[in-house]
């Protein structure tokens, strides 16, 4: 969504559709060939462990052909958990065509909503809500799955979305972060789904935990979490701060603000930044810092108290 100076983010990812890559001792990655301007060049599948179980993260679409990718890639193994971020739809679809075919079942924190706190009402955004993922098994935050050689612990972090977890593998600090962190641009934060201070407060436990290393399911892996995630950080305060700047000029609405503060980012992004302003401006209001005219929607008018 942004190249802020703050945060500094990698375009320059590249890699084979359907070909296995090796990125650890523990890890390999299948790059899906889905796209776009919110999935950058694809999903990356990743596939965790080098005996004879293996663990999946994010299956990604339903794409018949990237789930034939991923059984190459595990060949003679066995599939032991198929273990999903969050439901959106280039995530969590294929988990249930890859239960079909391996026996595997599926882990994640809930189905889509499992944890929003209620409140608005909102058209999905991105690539859509799968709202007919349902797992085998519910995780909850510190739970550990553990495999041939691995282990892999269950971190809630809402925030992109209420059911969001990270996978951190231990053996390697390394934390699958799906779309909570991106190497390549900020996170769509889209309520009512999508809660801003939620958000930062993940990030804070990401902080907390000290991987070595961020594996996002889109684009490049983070190398030098720390810096990278406080640089998220001051971005989104950054952002709080263009929002109230414009708010003292005046009484604003969504669609002005975003027209200003990301006048240099793709146009085809913008319907996605105004559900990202919406989500600082609700954290405003309940913070008593803003106020709307009437409850805090896109079409609402906002201003100073």
């Amino acid at each position: 969504m942004s190249t802020d100076t703050h945060v500094e983010f990698k375009q320059d990812f590249s890699a084979e559709y359907g070909q296995a890559k090796a990125l650890s001792p523990l890890v390999t990655r299948v790059l899906c060939e889905n796209p776009s301007p919110y999935t950058y060049t694809g999903t990356g599948t990743y596939l965790v462990g080098n005996g004879e179980n293996v663990a999946v993260i994010d299956p990604g679409p339903l794409m018949p052909q990237h789930g034939q990718a991923i059984l190459a890639a595990l060949g003679k193994r066995r599939l032991s958990h198929i273990l999903v971020t969050h439901t959106h739809q280039d995530h969590s679809p294929l988990s249930a065509w890859l239960k079909e075919r391996t026996g595997a079942p599926i882990l994640a924190f809930g189905p889509h909503g499992t944890g929003r706190k209620g409140g608005l009402e909102g058209e999905d955004v991105e690539a859509g809500a799968d709202k007919n993922f349902t797992p085998d098994t519910l995780l909850r935050d510190g739970e550990t799955i553990k495999g041939d050689g691995w282990s892999l612990r269950a971190v809630h972090t809402p925030g992109h979305t209420a059911n969001h977890l990270c996978y951190l593998l231990e053996e390697e600090n390394t934390l699958f972060v799906g779309d909570h962190i991106m190497g390549w641009a900020t996170t769509v934060i889209s309520p009512p789904d999508g809660d801003m201070r939620d958000y930062l407060a993940s990030l804070k436990k990401v902080l907390d935990l000290a991987p070595e290393k961020l594996a996002p399911t889109h684009g490049p892996w983070v190398e030098n979490p720390a810096r990278f995630v406080r640089g998220i950080i001051t971005h989104r305060r950054m952002r709080e701060g263009q929002i109230i700047r414009r708010l003292e000029k005046g009484p604003m609405a969504i669609d002005i603000m975003v027209g200003q503060m990301y006048k240099d980012v793709d146009k085809r992004l913008h319907p996605a930044a105004a559900r990202s302003v919406l989500a600082h401006l609700i954290a405003l209001v309940d913070e008593g810092r803003v106020k709307a005219d009437t409850t805090p929607t896109l079409g609402a008018i906002y201003r100073l108290p």
